[in-house]
């Protein structure tokens, strides 16, 4: 069978497997790569002021913690603990299949003490303890709420702004409004932690992906191991020059098609061989931790040797956040507890408690705090009433009427807690942040306007906050 143009170009574009490492090594040895597609560069006009976060690393807790238990102390549950919630607190408000069916809602009382830490004087429940060195440097929202009440959905609403899949994810949004500000590593990076939960909820390459936008604006997914890019290794035998004509001559034919059929997905074909081929030097080098030193696993846990925990993902954010990443989205999964809550909550916590802890005070100590955003949070809360009636292996359904999260660094007022919760810790009280609320404030740190931030897709201009989202304003620096 005879291969045609068309035949080659489109299996020359199922990978980014082809690049090369010659020109890395010494750009004048060959010939001169071709001109890289202006893929880099974000729009015009944006910024559009003066940012006060050059990038972002969001650690997403998949599965939801319970704000009862870590973030928000309810001194009144005490008295209110085994009593039935009332109806006046609830309102009516829609349950899950998974505790609809409950004859009674017996409140549960947090399973562990909450103390005061820092000079702000915030309490956290002793379940994270290494989350108290950073209470000062913490912005605790105690108020957010959510629509959505099961996980897919709702990682959805917070990771793309629509509970529906299909939409841009919130990296690629600031991919396509920024741009990147590194020439060697992906502008947006996602790393995922080894789960050690058999029932935790999966997760979806679409809460990453660039939905309608141009793909080059997807989170580049790393793996934990030797190899944490795919296909970014030549194959035996072959040489560097070999590869370098290749790529070159890879990128006249799809130039030639792209001036043919004017479709821009071409540009970013060419810009993906030409971006892993600066990634087969930048990633080993990123991930060689050899020439950390002795402090620094003092500081993030002996975990962070091992590739694939969360602490060794915290690490290797740091190592991002140094190389000017814009957008590193880490997940660790394993929060959704709805048995067992006082003996399973404890252990997810220690698996993200230091390394969550130790990359806001290594970033503060090297000065990159300041410009870097962080976040830390799940989809929705959980219910302040037991799911199941045993008092010591209960667990707690979902919860979107209100929740916490909290950020760190890159604009946002460090030491202060936002919003309240009511005693049963089931209704918002004051000052209530949406997640449309939360995506509008990220980007106006980034100095994006979220309401002018817009792409054109089937006639109609679709934004990350859809109609909606405010600036919480009372957070900013």
């Amino acid at each position: 069978m005879n291969t045609t143009r068309r035949h080659f170009l489109h299996r020359s574009a199922t990978g980014i497997g082809t690049a090369a490492l010659a020109s890395l090594l010494n750009e004048d040895l060959f010939a001169k790569p071709p001109a890289l597609p202006d893929l880099m560069s974000g729009l015009p006009g944006v910024p559009h002021f003066a940012p006060k976060a050059k990038r972002v690393i969001y650690m997403y807790q998949s599965g939801a913690p319970s704000q009862v238990d870590l973030f928000d102390p309810k001194p009144e549950l005490e008295k209110f603990n085994g009593q039935n919630l009332p109806n006046s607190i609830r309102k009516g408000q829609r349950l899950t299949g998974m505790t609809a069916g409950q004859k009674t809602f017996p409140a549960a009382k947090s399973f562990s003490p909450f103390r005061a830490h820092g000079q702000s004087g915030t309490q956290i429940s002793d379940v994270l303890p290494w989350h108290h060195k950073i209470v000062d440097e913490m912005c605790l929202i105690r108020s957010m709420h959510t629509e959505a009440i099961n996980h897919d959905p709702a990682i959805t609403f917070f990771q793309t702004g629509h509970q529906q899949p299909g939409r841009p994810s919130l990296g690629a949004w600031a991919s396509y409004g920024l741009g990147s500000a590194s020439q060697d590593l992906p502008c947006f990076v996602v790393l995922h932690s080894k789960c050690t939960d058999p029932e935790a909820q999966p997760l979806y390459a679409r809460l990453w992906g660039s939905g309608f936008l141009p793909s080059n604006h997807q989170g580049v997914k790393f793996r934990s191991g030797t190899n944490p890019v795919l296909y970014l290794k030549d194959p035996t035998g072959d040489t560097p020059q070999g590869r370098r004509q290749l790529l070159d001559s890879l990128a006249e034919l799809n130039t030639l098609r792209r001036e043919a059929t004017g479709n821009p997905e071409i540009d970013t074909r060419i810009a993906a061989y030409e971006m892993a081929h600066r990634m087969q030097m930048s990633v080993p080098a990123l991930t060689d931790l050899s020439k950390e030193p002795a402090s620094t696993f003092k500081l993030y846990g002996e975990d962070a040797r091992i590739p694939g925990t969360h602490a060794a993902n915290c690490l290797l954010a740091r190592r991002l956040a140094e190389r000017d990443v814009r957008f590193i989205q880490l997940y660790h999964r394993g929060w959704d507890h709805h048995s067992n809550i006082p003996t399973r909550h404890p252990k997810i916590a220690k698996e993200t408690d230091q390394g969550s802890a130790a990359l806001v005070l290594d970033l503060k100590e090297r000065g990159l705090l300041d410009d870097t955003l962080i976040i830390w949070g799940g989809e929705f809360g959980r219910t302040v009433y037991r799911q199941g009636g045993n008092a010591k292996t209960f667990g707690r359904d979902h919860h979107p009427r209100c929740f916490s999260i909290w950020l760190a660094g890159g604009g946002v007022k460090g030491g202060i807690t936002h919003g309240e919760t009511d005693d049963w810790c089931y209704n918002i009280a004051k000052d209530p942040v949406h997640v449309h609320d939360l995506n509008a404030t990220i980007l106006h740190l980034l100095g994006i306007n979220h309401e002018k931030l817009t792409y054109r897709y089937q006639g109609r201009d679709y934004r990350l906050t859809d109609v909606h989202g405010k600036v919480v304003k009372k957070i900013l620096a």
